[in-house]
């Protein structure tokens, strides 16, 4: 959950009945789940915009069970179940529909996200007629594609204009977030880093975990007593390691608090941590640090009047150069505009002074400059 891009699973485990039934699990390619699913729950006669709008929720609901470990972190050997209760219709072995089927195949890797989010989209739905919930309305969504709505339109029609489209997300196999081998003191690297920001999230809610700062990706004192105190909390033997049964007790608490699961979430903003060394570099640099540089001058904007806040798009343009040269000038820094490592260093150290709770991965220097024109799409 916590490690890993969103990616879309070459298979899925459906469990054929209730979380705690005594049921088979099958095991079949995800594009293959998507065609029954939508065939299980929606009508191919149906107008296109409002067959793709469906299929694209079933495919976000199914990648959030999936992201979120929802089903293994509490132990169970499945992805997701066939309950329609809390997940999806699935009937095993079932015939597609032709409509269906076609659709599927162009956009099974597709999913909806909010905005600045990572997770995919929790995107609920009921049928709308029989059942009403928060989230899509099955029968609606042919009523809003008969009036002209395109897909997108209707997808925020019931999720709200924050949201956007994935497109043509990796594709491969399962790999749990657990990273295989306890982490312990002494430890380092980007999977300290991810325990230590779960804690300290986690530690919102539960104040008894002490505080971690700053988060380093160094499994020091400071770690293995917040890890103890979390085993303690909820029942596990306190030796300060995580193994298995502490991480996915971690990742399920965290999953918890954050709502990572439901269709309002708190959301979780960044892919992965970057361990590039710091350098004398220039040039453009593209992707997901230009998020991150966003999302740092977008904290320090809420507490420097004389910083602006900055729109996390991933595109550097001149908005994002004001906003650092304001910064720089803030900071006592050469005020050129560029996100070096002194900047880079001097923004992560404030906004981590500023968070207090530690919530933003640690984020070293990207081993390159941000300068204007760099963009993630």
């Amino acid at each position: 959950m916590i490690t890993v891009t969103p990616f879309v699973p070459e298979n899925i485990t459906v469990h054929l009945g209730s979380p705690t039934a005594y049921a088979a699990n099958v095991t079949v390619p995800f594009v293959d789940y998507v065609k029954n699913v939508a065939s299980s729950e929606i009508y191919p006669t149906w107008d296109e915009d409002a067959l793709r709008a469906n299929i694209l929720a079933i495919i976000s609901f199914a990648l959030n069970r999936v992201y979120t470990e929802f089903y293994r972190s509490r132990g169970y050997e499945f992805d997701i179940t066939s309950s329609t209760a809390i997940d999806q219709k699935f009937i095993n072995g079932r015939n597609y529909f032709d409509s269906v089927s076609r659709i599927t195949d162009q956009i099974f890797n597709d999913y909806i996200r909010r905005r600045g989010f990572v997770e995919p989209l929790a995107a609920k739905f009921c049928n709308g007629t029989t059942v009403t919930c928060q989230g899509l309305s099955q029968w609606g969504s042919q009523g809003l594609a008969q009036q002209g709505l395109s897909y997108v339109e209707i997808l925020r029609r019931y999720y709200g204009n924050n949201i956007e489209l994935v497109v043509d997300a990796p594709v491969r196999g399962y790999a749990p977030s657990y990273p295989g081998t306890p982490l312990r003191s002494g430890s380092q690297g980007p999977n300290v880093v991810r325990i230590q920001v779960i804690l300290n999230r986690i530690g919102q809610n539960y104040p008894a975990i002490p505080r971690i700062a700053p988060v380093d990706g160094i499994f020091g004192p400071q770690t293995r007593r917040a890890v103890e105190a979390f085993q303690r909390i909820f029942n596990l033997t306190a030796d300060g390691i995580v193994g298995k049964a502490t991480w996915y007790q971690l990742v399920r608490i965290y999953v918890g608090v954050t709502d990572l699961a439901e269709l309002e979430s708190e959301g979780q903003t960044f892919y992965s941590v970057n361990w590039q060394t710091p350098g004398n570099l220039s040039g453009g640099a593209t992707g997901q640090q230009v998020r991150q540089l966003q999302y740092m001058l977008r904290v320090i904007s809420r507490y420097v009047p004389t910083v602006p806040s900055v729109e996390v798009d991933g595109i550097f343009g001149p908005k994002t150069e004001a906003a650092v040269r304001a910064y720089q000038r803030f900071a006592g820094l050469t005020p050129d505009g560029i996100a070096g490592p002194a900047t880079w260093n001097s923004l992560f150290n404030r906004v981590s002074g500023i968070l207090n709770e530690s919530i933003v991965p640690y984020f070293q220097y990207p081993g390159s400059p941000l300068s204007q024109g760099d963009s993630d799409f």
